[in-house]
């Protein structure tokens, strides 16, 4: 019997004709376990997912996106950009186990939610959000390259990352004003193409749209991302 990697209980995988025929992906998490992930829906910003019941809204975006494209500076770098789940507690322990404390195999939770949402999107080329080298020998890897190598995707490294203090230690006005962190390599790879981001958590947006902005200044046609959570 399959054991759920969030809380090692044992999964019953019910037969059926569909799971037979088509051999069905197993889940990695019980069915309890995934009911306390928040999946994000209904009506959401275009650029960020953010769900916008009951959040001011200019248009189709939220405030925060409008705030992005109102200043000259960062408007129209970041397309769009598309969570999965909202970052509440339960998520927040689960990444915090997979990200800073080295359980790798939580990786696999992850994988049918973004194959699912990927299967939709068109790119040409898939990128990581990377790590400073100081950043990848504290924790040991990169948590989002992890995933991307699950998921069976290939990723190209054209960017590379300064070293600087960590980003859950700044406030939001901080992190808009930061400067920029990204290098891009293998110039010739970007010229007209779609680029897909893939990172972990959304939180500000800076860190993407640093990445995107990168990017597109160095020849990249569009620049989307897919997160885990927002």
């Amino acid at each position: 019997m399959d054991r759920c990697l969030v809380c090692d209980e044992g999964m019953k995988q019910a037969l059926t004709w569909r799971s037979l025929l088509k051999q069905a992906e197993a889940r990695a998490i019980c069915a309890r376990c995934e009911g306390k992930l928040n999946r994000i829906t209904g009506e959401t910003c275009t650029m960020c997912s953010r769900e916008l019941g009951g959040v001011h809204i200019t248009g189709d975006l939220c405030l925060d996106c409008s705030r992005w494209e109102r200043n000259k500076e960062w408007s129209g770098y970041l397309s769009k950009n598309i969570s999965l789940f909202h970052y509440n507690e339960y998520l927040k322990d689960i990444i915090a186990k997979y990200k800073y404390r080295g359980d790798y195999a939580l990786a696999e939770v992850f994988v049918p939610f973004l194959k699912e949402r990927l299967k939709d999107m068109e790119f040409d080329l898939v990128t990581v959000i990377p790590l400073s080298h100081e950043r990848l020998t504290e924790r040991g890897f990169n948590q989002v390259q992890a995933l991307a190598d699950l998921l069976g995707i290939h990723t190209v490294e054209i960017l590379t990352r300064i070293h600087t203090e960590k980003q859950s230690k700044k406030s939001r006005q901080e992190r808009m004003s930061l400067p920029q962190v990204f290098q891009v390599m293998q110039l010739d790879l970007l010229e007209h193409k779609s680029i897909l981001i893939i990172d972990d958590i959304y939180t500000t947006g800076t860190t993407l749209r640093h990445a995107a902005k990168a990017l597109i200044t160095a020849g990249a046609k569009e620049v989307s991302s897919i997160t885990l959570a927002r």
